[in-house]
């Protein structure tokens, strides 16, 4: 029987044989995409390639992707559990082609790596198409050799995906895996994916991105046709293993045995109570995973969530008889399983444990009591023959008791009780937002101008010239494009070539001038709201520019020279504070101005006036020792290999500029 593992690492192997290149994993946290909470699909790290944004060196890829849905749209928190299949946590396995293969090439590719590759019986997989997609019918039936009778046509609900309202889109063909005629929930004699039926399960999902999608619903044909891919890693390891449900797979397995160990329980009494076993298990997955990327308990957006579902598994274990703190030990148990091919989770161990365990007895503190003040309340709901939880009652267990309103959902639903929501959100209003709430991002107007104007990869001079000659490709104000900026206009400015340091992870953008010899223009900031795009903004002091002008473009080089000193400072800053906090203070944020630095990182506790006072003297010891700095462009994988850190949530091409002070950064 093959392992989890060992599944995984064949179907990366599997794809790296057939010309894909392997992609590491990106981050839980998204970089660069604030309309994500959490990376939710292995498309994620991609969407940039997909929108015509981004190219890279590869035109296939092969990914396992941890993958979070827990929030907006995927909330799968309360089936998780109860549900055989659900989780927070999980990873994806895909492949993708941009512009490479297409349809016919992400059949056969999926068709030989589940029959062949795994040894799948041909006879328990049947196809689903999209109700006009009469190509990939046609290549399941006389490429594959599917009889007709066993391919399903399901309509856009089921077998169309839509990355928004607009842009790439495509039909989707799933296939799924017959369970047996034991497993049927539907009792009709035209069973099939059709009918909704528990004996069919969904195992892969290839996603053939043709189309682009415009306001009025119309799909345009495009240019250059995708594929995107994903394999549930649990579902698949449930049917090689040949069990069930998820659960009962190596994946989760181990981390119930820990949970039963600690607790001394016989298997009888697992089985008998398998709902909470369930919720530690997944819960602990996602708990490590959030951690090892950056993520603390927090009131606001993913710190919410991971507080949410760190305490809704408190609660569960406290059901099962924990009276302290146990998540540490089942985040171990999560390490132990899964830490070969993710070091992240080994290298934050200690910083995991101390982070569970933290949260873990300050809400442990208060649960029972929190508990009690529950039962409380349906005590005397249940005298007025109301069965619904006060929405300000919900709220004072938040406040108070540190409830979030998911679990207070979760234990009235088992005392029979519904809650007033709408009447929680009123009185939660008033001190702080919901986390689903903190995902509503403001859109970017100057990325989705930008978008739409196709304009020509800039050429970035700045770290070899603070001057450069160059020709203005685009002159805009106020969302719409102009031909001439005149004097006292205000006015964003693409070229050619830049020598203009873009604002990016904190840095501020350059300032400076752009001149010709009849106008002089006052760049005030400098951004990049689409990839490789740099957008000068500025203002017209005499003269006027006009499109196709040659230009001297010059960036005001002392302000730039104060900018370096304090991006320095802040590297060394960052290894001061992970030499006397220990390698989890990774930086989380910051601010690089020419006057003053700003500077975010993931601690548990306020720096005591000690640890200041070492840190400050670690940085201004470095300052006088006057190192050299050193810069090289190399690959991002040699980088990491060199010593490089690489922050949560940044997002990073094959290829990066490291920079590197002599004998300490």
């Amino acid at each position: 029987m093959l392992t989890s593992t060992e599944i995984r690492n064949r179907f990366l192997e599997f794809f790296r044989e057939r010309g894909h290149t392997v992609v590491k994993s990106s981050s839980l946290v998204p970089g660069n995409d604030p309309t994500l909470l959490f990376t939710n699909a292995g498309m994620v790290q991609f969407k940039e390639i997909y929108l015509g944004l981004e190219t890279r060196p590869y035109s296939r890829a092969v990914s396992a992707q941890k993958c979070m849905r827990v929030s907006g749209k995927h909330n799968d928190l309360e089936n998780v559990g109860p549900s055989p299949r659900h989780h927070t946590f999980f990873e994806m396995l895909g492949n993708f082609s941009f512009g490479d293969y297409f349809k016919e090439g992400a059949i056969k590719l999926a068709w030989e790596f589940l029959t062949v590759e795994m040894g799948l019986d041909p006879d328990r997989l049947y196809p689903t198409v999209y109700l006009e997609d009469d190509e990939a019918h046609d290549i399941w039936v006389h490429e594959i050799g599917i009889a007709p009778e066993r391919i399903t046509r399901l309509g856009r609900k089921d077998n169309f995906w839509e990355m928004a309202d607009t842009g790439p889109c495509g039909p989707d063909s799933e296939i799924m895996y017959d369970r047996g005629p034991a497993y049927c929930t539907c009792h009709r004699e035209d069973c099939s994916p059709a009918t909704e039926c528990e004996r069919w399960m969904e195992i892969w999902n290839l996603v053939f991105t043709q189309f682009d999608q415009q306001a009025d619903g119309t799909l345009v044909p495009l240019t250059k046709r995708n594929i995107d891919t994903g394999l549930g890693l649990e579902r698949i390891t449930a049917v090689l293993q040949g069990v069930d449900n998820n659960y009962d797979t190596d994946i989760f397995t181990p981390i119930m045995q820990r949970t039963q160990t600690l607790l001394g329980h016989t298997d009888e009494q697992r089985l008998a109570q398998m709902v909470p076993y369930r919720v530690i298990a997944d819960h602990s997955r996602a708990i490590a995973f959030l951690i090892a990327d950056g993520v603390l308990p927090g009131n606001e957006g993913r710190n919410y969530v991971l507080r949410l579902v760190l305490r809704r598994a408190a609660r569960f274990g406290r059901r099962l008889g924990f009276r302290g703190p146990f998540l540490a030990e089942t985040c171990d148990a999560v390490i132990d399983n899964m830490g070969e091919h993710y070091g992240e989770l080994v290298e934050r161990r200690g910083f995991i444990r101390q982070v569970v365990t933290n949260e873990e007895e300050r809400f442990l503190a208060t649960l029972d009591t929190g508990l009690a003040r529950l039962e409380q309340i349906a005590d005397e709901l249940g005298t007025r023959g109301a069965v619904t939880v006060p929405g300000v009652d919900a709220f004072k267990l938040y406040d108070t008791y540190g409830f979030p309103l998911e679990m207070t959902r979760d234990a009235a639903a088992e005392m029979g009780l519904a809650v007033d929501e709408e009447g929680f959100r009123r009185a939660m209003a008033e001190q702080r937002e919901r986390a689903r709430s903190s995902q509503r991002f403001a859109a970017d107007n100057d990325a989705d101008f930008y978008r739409t104007l196709g304009l020509s990869s800039n050429r970035f001079v700045g770290y070899d010239t603070c001057v450069a000659e160059a020709t203005v490709l685009s002159l805009a104000t106020d969302g719409r494009q102009i031909a001439t900026a005149e004097a006292g206009a205000r006015v964003q400015v693409v070229l050619d070539v830049t020598p203009f340091y873009a604002e990016s992870g904190g840095q501020v953008g350059d300032t400076g001038l752009i001149s010709t010899g009849a106008a002089t223009l006052q760049v005030h900031n400098t951004t990049r709201p689409v990839p490789d795009v740099t957008v000068h903004h500025a203002q017209v002091l005499h003269g006027e520019l006009t499109t196709g002008d040659r230009v001297k473009a010059q960036v005001d080089e002392s302000r730039r020279l104060d900018i370096a000193r304090n991006h320095s400072a802040t590297h060394l800053l960052h290894r001061a504070l992970r030499q006397v906090l220990g390698e989890h203070a990774a930086q989380s944020g910051s601010l690089v101005a020419p006057e003053r630095l700003r500077f975010d990182f993931s601690h548990l506790a306020p720096l005591t006036a000690e640890q200041l006072e070492q840190v400050q003297a670690i940085v201004n010891a470095e300052i006088r020792a006057n190192r050299p700095i050193s810069t090289r462009v190399m690959r991002f994988d040699e980088a990491l290999s060199a010593g490089a850190i690489a922050l949560f949530g940044e997002k990073y091409g094959d290829e990066v500029r490291a920079v590197a002070t002599e004998g300490f950064t």
